[in-house]
């Protein structure tokens, strides 16, 4: 898979909007943990056909954002994040993930 990645200005240091990564510093570039990252979110939104994912994403940012009644909170409870940082270091993550992976999440 090509990879776009684009240096825009961002409020966050990257942003996966298929198929481009956004990042927030050209400098960026070279770093693997976080562009895995990013790539987990690409494949996120291949699964969901890439708009539902952000329709999911949103509707569990505000799910979160009304449970915990603080943004860091929500953003780092939604599925979609936790899987993306519990496995942004591995880098072979992508080669063995299994479809919907990110669904075991939901249940935390």
């Amino acid at each position: 898979m090509s990879l776009f990645i684009v240096v825009p200005k961002l409020p966050a240091a990257a942003m996966a909007i298929y198929p481009f990564i956004l990042i927030k510093k050209a400098a960026y570039k070279n770093d693997a943990v976080l562009i895995n990252h990013e790539k987990i979110h690409h494949r996120q939104q291949l699964e969901l056909l890439v708009f539902p994912f952000y329709f999911c994403y949103f509707l569990h940012y505000l799910f979160n954002l009304i449970k915990y009644k603080n943004h860091h909170q929500a953003y780092f409870n939604i599925a979609f994040e936790q899987e993306a940082f519990a496995e942004e270091h591995n880098h072979t993550y992508l080669k063995h993930r299994k479809l919907f992976a990110w669904f075991k999440w939901l249940k935390r």
